[in-house]
């Protein structure tokens, strides 16, 4: 009697859903955790048929255990669906046993039923997670892997594959290196390593060996993957092929060179007319020619540059070239990095030519105790730009203004909507240009 209570109270506490049933399928006994699961009652269900959890697709799953069941065999985690009370369906593991009498003859089946909804809902989400993962991983046009901590690859997607044409895996951990060109190898497995240990991004470009043999340039990328506590779980990489972005800036960057070339050799016929046609005037044809220099110059830096934005220290540098040593030296340049388009940095570059020739012929460069400040600085979004001489020789203003004063004052102040001051003090000669910093930046529509 001890055993048989004990029994009751396992069967009455357990969280399982424990039903015993004839060899017809008529309920016998019905547990409380039945009634939590199903939502039907003991009244309810004891005496009617098992058939009434049964979806209306699943009728013959019941014939076909009863019949086990009589065979005297045993059903072990069979999952499958079930409708309760409220029309709902659940997920359930089924065991189902045969229920013997004293003589040893089946009478009937005992039935475990455990809800593994949940369960089932999560692996199907996380079913469909990985599918959706894999089919984003598969597709894309990178080719894309994850590493473990330690920078171990252990999963490359379908497009490594296709690339690299290498069998499945054989690639995994550091095996990477055999796709890679021998000549850049040892550099990146040594970049790598370096951003690995120090759990920061790593970014390089290098060839990879395709399936057909040739190599392709590829822009690599990977980010560190962190847990809540900053620790790093996984490295996430890709591989974009760059090879013909990289093939057109080489055509792009050649075509620059020939247009400078081309360019270079106009100014130098222009330069050979002006010669012909100058006459006796040398001052004409000296400052003409310093000009073209500058032009040059400024157009050397905008090819190196790929006529992109060029620093107005660079800029400076450039056109202060012209100068001889010892009169560099005389010239303090001072400033924060400023950008400027290329059609800015022509006009600009040119004034400051215009200035250093005249203090070398006329101002402070034209006496070894000379000095010339040069400087600018970005005030609430204005770029201003000081061009100042001290030490040399009294400053007046010239009678006539010419071409200089033109590439000084006038060039500048309506081309980039400045404000110009150009003072011939005693002291010496003091420049000024004040414009936006979109006005420096952005000239005529040009970036």
């Amino acid at each position: 009697m001890l055993a048989e209570a004990h029994l009751s109270a396992i069967i009455q506490s357990s969280d399982d859903a424990i039903v015993s049933k004839d060899l017809n399928g008529i309920v016998l006994s019905w547990n409380p955790a039945a009634t939590r699961i199903f939502g039907f009652t003991e009244a309810e269900m004891v005496g009617q048929s098992i058939r009434r959890l049964l979806p209306d697709d699943r009728k013959g799953e019941e014939e076909d255990i009863l019949d086990r069941v009589s065979r005297g065999e045993g059903i072990k985690g069979f999952e499958t669906v079930r409708r309760c009370k409220d029309g709902s369906e659940i997920t359930v593991s089924i065991t189902v046993s045969p229920i013997l009498d004293p003589a040893g003859r089946i009478v009937g089946a005992s039935k475990i039923a455990r809800d593994i909804t949940a369960r089932v809902n999560g692996q199907r989400a996380l079913h469909e997670s990985e599918l959706r993962f894999r089919m984003l991983a598969d597709n894309i046009t990178h080719l894309t892997w994850v590493a473990d901590a330690s920078g171990s690859i252990g999963w490359y997607n379908k497009r490594w594959y296709e690339f690299t044409g290498v069998p499945i895996g054989a690639t995994d951990g550091w095996g990477w290196d055999i796709v890679h060109h021998p000549d850049h190898v040892e550099r990146v497995t040594a970049h790598f390593i370096q951003s690995i240990a120090a759990g920061r991004e790593w970014q390089d470009t290098f060839p990879l060996r395709g399936q057909d043999g040739n190599y392709r340039w590829f822009l690599s990328r990977a980010l560190p993957i962190r847990d809540d506590d900053g620790q790093i779980l996984y490295w996430f990489g890709t591989n974009t092929d760059v090879t013909e972005m990289l093939e057109k800036e080489e055509q792009i960057r050649v075509l620059l060179m020939e247009v400078n070339h081309r360019s270079k050799n106009l100014l130098a016929v222009v330069q050979a007319l002006a010669r012909r046609s100058g006459g006796n005037d040398p001052e004409f044809l000296e400052r003409f020619e310093h000009r073209l220099s500058s032009l040059a110059a400024n157009q050397d830096l905008l090819v190196r540059r790929g006529w992109s934005a060029i620093d107005l220290a660079e800029l400076a540098d450039a056109q202060l070239a012209i100068l001889a040593r010892d009169s560099r030296a005389q010239v303090e340049i001072t400033g924060r990095a400023a950008m400027l388009s290329p059609r800015a940095a022509e006009i600009i570059g040119m004034a400051f030519h215009e200035l250093a020739t005249n203090a070398l012929k006329y101002g402070a460069l034209s006496h070894p105790g000379g000095r010339v400040a040069l400087s600018w600085q970005d005030d609430q979004g204005k770029l201003c730009i000081e061009w100042r001489e001290r030490g040399g020789p009294p400053v007046r203003e010239p009678e006539r203004h010419g071409f200089g004063t033109t590439l000084i004052r006038t060039i500048p102040a309506r081309s980039l909507d400045a404000d110009v001051t150009l003072d011939y003090a005693p002291t010496g000669v003091y420049w000024k240009i004040v414009c936006t910093l979109d006005g420096a930046q952005t000239v005529a529509g040009q970036p």
